[in-house]
């Protein structure tokens, strides 16, 4: 078989996509290699949310540059957001690339591969769907490819809230989601392959079912569904919007023993103003309030966000309402981020009045602050056993494998090293913290 380079920047959606394409690549007669100078085709999947993720990219493919020259039957291709923001002008930009593949053409991979190598011509195919939902056709004898302990399921595409920072609108088109059948379908293949935990993805993944599906389910209802799957014992979704965070869902952690209590919310800024600028639809207090709500039904939920600091007009005041609601919620990990303008959206246009040095000042203040929290928040799993779903070996902190905790910690695991098997559910007593990892023993209770 041929030889295929793979590597992804962005969003667990990317990963998800990726692991599609290597898929539909393996019946295309392609095995995965992780040494670029053995590959007959080099693919990268791009994300362009963060400027810092396209500077990486355009890096990376100066490096297989060399492999080119040395190989000229070597296919390059770049897929994804990227792709789909600057589509044709990628050519120029890179050197060598043969193809380019937005998010809404990826099933499509194969069919683009043999038409490079007909035409010997550069291809461009970023066009969306006109499809009013989302599927992903099962590919046959797809039973071949194992999957692990923990498996990603694409729901929902697309957003609809248009976010004056956010490119992710432009790049993945308007929502859809795919029929619930379907959905359950792949569940339940995964699950016969081995998986424990399903992770639902979206990009906003709570507005799931709102419109176009042939047989209406509401994302609660989906939720249930799925639950009801033998042999799952995990359930969690990303990434979530807080105006479509329903009362039914807050009702579904209370009542699904499989839904993990983690939540990934975004709320990007803690200033009412700053948040209208941003188009988010919702204001600080309302944000808190649906963190009450669902503290108030969950009290052990574990939270997680992301942050934008420097947001264009942003004074030192609306700074420190954000620094307040991190305080107040007591997130146990977040995503901070300075602001950088992304081509095509409405903010690019925005009087940018905060410096580079003020933004990374500000980054840094939040990512202190995220620190002292997260290490506070750990603390208070010292001397309590967690259930832990074993992802893989490891050797760090004296450990022989690793995994994650309900609430979404990664858990060392002191033992034999022939005592646990990936994939295996086991309860550890947490001994100590170590920077935003607990470490501990296995244990019979």
């Amino acid at each position: 078989m041929k030889q295929v380079y793979m590597d992804t920047f962005g969003c667990q959606m990317n990963v998800a996509d990726t692991d599609r394409m290597e898929l539909l690549l393996f019946h295309s007669g392609y095995n995965r290699t992780p040494f670029k100078e053995e590959a007959d085709l080099i693919l990268v999947n791009t994300c362009s949310v963060r400027e810092k993720a396209e500077q990486k990219i355009f890096s990376l493919f100066g490096t297989f540059q060399p492999l080119k020259k040395q190989n000229p039957d070597l296919l390059m291709g770049l897929t994804g957001c990227l792709a789909q923001q600057e589509g044709q002008s990628l050519l120029n930009r890179i050197p060598g690339l043969d193809f380019i593949l937005g998010p809404d053409t990826i099933e499509s991979l194969p069919t683009a591969i043999d038409r490079i190598k007909a035409s010997n011509k550069p291809l461009v195919w970023t066009e969306f769907d006109s499809l009013k939902n989302y599927s992903i056709p099962e590919l046959p004898e797809s039973q071949i490819k194992p999957t692990g302990p923990s498996a990603f399921v694409n729901i929902i595409k697309g957003c609809d809230k248009f976010c004056s920072f956010c490119i992710v609108p432009f790049t993945r088109g308007r929502e859809k989601s795919r029929e619930a059948k379907e959905i359950l379908e792949e569940v339940s293949r995964l699950v016969d392959f081995g998986a424990k935990e399903i992770i639902l993805l979206g990009q906003n993944v709570n507005a799931y079912g709102k419109r176009g599906l042939d047989v209406p389910v509401a994302f609660h209802e989906l939720l249930y569904q799925i639950v009801e799957v033998p042999g799952l014992q995990r359930l969690r979704f990303t990434t979530s919007y807080p105006r479509d965070f329903t009362p039914e869902l807050v009702q579904a952690y209370r009542d699904i023993d499989a839904l993990m209590n983690h939540l990934h919310l975004p709320v990007q800024s803690g200033n009412d103003r700053i948040l209208d600028v941003m188009r988010r639809q919702h204001t600080a207090q309302e944000y808190l309030d649906l963190i009450g709500h669902l503290k108030n039904e969950v009290p052990d939920i574990a939270l997680s966000t992301d942050i934008i600091v420097g947001f264009p007009g942003e004074t030192n005041e609306e700074f420190e309402d954000t620094l307040k609601l991190m305080e107040a919620v007591r997130f146990d990990n977040s995503y901070m981020f300075c602001y950088s303008p992304r081509p095509g959206t409405p903010a690019e246009d925005f009087p940018d009045t905060v410096s580079d040095e003020e933004k990374k000042e500000r980054l840094q203040r939040t990512i202190d602050l995220q620190n002292r929290i997260t290490l506070e928040n750990a603390a208070m799993f010292k001397g309590k056993v967690v259930e832990v779903l074993i992802e893989e070996k490891t050797s760090r902190y004296g450990a022989s494998f690793k995994g994650r905790s309900p609430h979404y910690w990664m858990v060392n695991v002191k033992c034999d090293e022939n005592a646990l098997q990936v994939g295996d559910l086991v309860s550890v007593l947490v001994e100590e913290v170590m920077g935003r990892a607990l470490v501990g023993k296995l244990t019979d209770q």
